[in-house]
């Protein structure tokens, strides 16, 4: 069977019905049953979250703010659903931030990855994900046991162990870093080792460019990546086909434009926000931070689910302009203000100590006279103000001339 589940070739307006005839139940469990949801949602009607455009009126709740969140309601901000020695594991990310694991198979979706990358029951995955404090390890282990596939735990490092146990034990596939498995293909050529039989492999954690891939595939390993976070689990995976990275099932995602909840046209450049269907943990319009696109079309390997241009940066643009901080939610809470604007960027320039600001800003028509252009590039210089406190020019540049990257802001200062 080519694809894990029926699941993967609905048809696209089928899924869509689908997904969204659970969000008032999810809206409603998470208001209820978590201490934070309950408070930021207490003006919310479940039952009206029934669209995309009614989701989008709820706020996001980003990455970031878990620190602070964990630090006022430990150990999870509030967000859990049931106790934390309910859960199966609790980790430790950067931050630090703690994740919980429930019970369950399969719980962090990883299933669908590993079978897209080939494999089957009765493999063996060498997986060398850590397994210390943060899920990673985790996740694809228990992937892995729900396909019926054995796991080496290799973790990181000891890079000759590896090497013996992967020339050893023969597993079918590696999953871990795509940097860590040129590590160990370069050592075993160094070392004389046999690891030949790595054929496959699911990575993620860091880039892939297209140059170290085709390295890989020199070595005999076909390479295909995917994006997960530790707190989402698996948001989006790569199929044979390579074009993009086909959204997983048990989420609705949203591109919305940095430091806001706004979303963003298709194709356009903005911050992954996900809403994740699990119970234990609801995560409701969750800013991952990370940015990416939709692409169109579906993917030639006849899953139908929509799918991201995969990591394109990270969303938190913000900066210091003449000793205050200037976020991308003040700037588009300025645009915001004037719908004229289609499309907007905050270029910080001049050198040290002399900090300038210019909006540059793309509008649905251009103006009827250069008088009224003048015109309204004030009032739009005076809600940049009035949100930033800060002064700054604003220019009404063509259509279609602003880079679509997903930047708010753009910091251009020298330094030298």
């Amino acid at each position: 069977m080519p694809y894990f589940d029926i699941l993967e070739t609905r048809d696209p307006a089928v899924r869509e019905a689908q997904l969204l005839a659970r969000l008032p139940e999810l809206v409603a469990h998470a208001k209820s049953q978590t201490a934070y949801f309950g408070k930021l949602l207490v003006r919310i009607d479940p039952a009206a979250v029934t669209s995309r455009e009614a989701l989008a009126q709820l706020p996001v709740t980003r990455k970031g703010d878990l620190i602070e969140l964990q630090k006022e309601n430990p150990p999870f901000g509030g967000l859990n659903a049931k106790r934390p020695s309910a859960f199966a594991r609790i980790f430790m990310s950067p931050g630090p931030i703690y994740d919980p694991e429930a019970q369950g198979r399969d719980y962090w979706r990883f299933a669908r990855a590993l079978y897209a990358v080939g494999f089957r029951p009765g493999d063996i995955l060498h997986n060398s994900f850590s397994y210390h404090l943060t899920p990673a390890g985790s996740m694809l282990e228990t992937a892995a046991h729900a396909l019926g596939c054995a796991v080496v735990p290799a973790g990181t490092g000891q890079t000759e162990l590896q090497l013996r146990a992967i020339s050893d034990i023969r597993p079918s596939g590696y999953a871990g870093t795509p940097s860590f498995l040129k590590i160990l293909f370069e050592k075993a050529a160094e070392t004389g080792t046999d690891i030949s039989v790595l054929k496959k492999a699911l990575v993620s954690g860091e880039a892939l460019p297209p140059s170290l891939r085709t390295e890989l595939a020199g070595y005999g390993c076909d390479v295909l990546q995917c994006y997960a976070t530790a707190d989402l689990g698996l948001i989006a995976y790569e199929s044979p086909a390579k074009e993009g990275m086909i959204l997983d099932e048990g989420v609705i995602v949203e591109i919305v434009r940095p430091g806001t909840g706004d979303p963003v046209p298709d194709g356009e450049v903005g911050e992954i926000v996900v809403t994740t269907l699990t119970p234990d943990y609801p995560l409701v319009r969750f800013g991952t931070g990370d940015m990416s696109a939709i692409l169109p079309g579906q993917s030639p390997c006849g899953r139908t689910n929509r799918r991201i241009k995969g990591w394109m940066g990270r969303a938190d643009q913000t900066t210091k302009v003449k000793g205050m901080f200037v976020h991308p939610g003040q700037v588009a809470d300025a645009a915001r203000r004037h719908p004229e604007i289609v499309r907007f960027r905050l270029v910080v320039g001049g050198t040290a100590g002399r900090d300038e600001m210019v909006l540059r800003c793309e509008l649905e028509a251009q103006g009827e006279a250069e008088s009224q252009d003048a015109a309204l590039a004030a009032r739009i210089a005076d809600s940049l103000q009035a949100t930033t406190k800060l002064k700054g020019r604003v220019e009404l540049v063509a259509p279609g001339s602003l880079p679509n990257d997903g930047k708010v802001i753009e910091d251009s200062r020298s330094y030298e």
